[in-house]
């Protein structure tokens, strides 16, 4: 390792409308302030969560790269994203919201950085799919994120069956994300294709004051009426094989 380099710190954010101090440990918040170079997801979003952290100069003093998200050749260039760390300054990098590089493109300059010799150092934070694992009383000895499932059917209902069949078979909860305003429509498909003892948890606006988590089976999310639109959910499906 070239002592000469700076750090890559992967910067955990809020999940929605709190304080920095409510989430994030105090130490995650003394690093952050240190840091003067950012890459990140989207600039404005980032300025407005460093503003909440309470950072000790001014926000135009800090220096962001934004990710580019249309760039198709997952090959990130190295002095564009990483070239303050190679000249010895620490960089940080942040999610739109929550863990960076889980649900997220940050994964590639993480990659980036330990090809260059970078030091990479998590730092502790709110991460939706796991307060929801914790939450939600299934299966955290094994599990898998998916991410977002098809939008249409049939291959909608045919990955949330795949997805039912490979919990019982391996005994394993099943995780995925939707698009907020597809909420509602997705809890109607879970109902009506997941088997009645098939146990579904809806983790919505995790670490809000509004936060809402509902574990039960099927059989019992037939008569749970609920508006879950236009709030950040996280889904977890469990179904024992035994």
């Amino acid at each position: 390792m070239n002592r000469q380099f700076g750090k890559l710190y992967l910067i955990p954010t809020l999940l929605g409308a709190t304080t920095a101090e409510q989430v994030i440990p105090q130490g995650t918040l003394e690093i952050v302030r240190k840091i003067r170079f950012f890459v990140v997801e989207n600039v404005r979003t980032a300025r407005r969560m460093l503003s909440k952290m309470n950072m000790p100069c001014p926000i135009d003093e800090l220096t962001f790269v934004e990710l580019d998200k249309h760039d198709k050749s997952n090959n990130p260039d190295l002095m564009t994203y990483l070239g303050e760390a190679l000249n010895g300054n620490d960089v940080g990098l942040m999610s739109e919201a929550g863990t960076p590089c889980v649900a997220d493109p940050g994964s590639l300059i993480v990659e980036l950085a330990h090809q260059a010799g970078i030091k990479v150092v998590p730092l502790t934070g709110p991460n939706a799919m796991i307060l929801a694992l914790m939450a939600s009383g299934f299966n955290g000895q094994a599990f898998c994120f998916h991410g977002y499932l098809p939008i249409k059917s049939p291959e909608r209902t045919n990955a949330i069956k795949n997805l039912e069949r490979r919990s019982a078979a391996n005994n394993e909860t099943q995780m995925f994300i939707e698009t907020p305003f597809r909420n509602n429509a997705m809890v109607e498909e879970l109902t009506k294709t997941l088997h009645p003892n098939t146990m579904l948890c809806v983790a919505c606006n995790i670490s809000m004051p509004d936060e809402e988590i509902v574990s039960k089976p099927i059989s019992e999310w037939k008569r749970i009426k609920k508006d879950w639109n236009k709030r950040p959910a996280v889904f977890l499906i469990y179904k024992s094989k035994y």
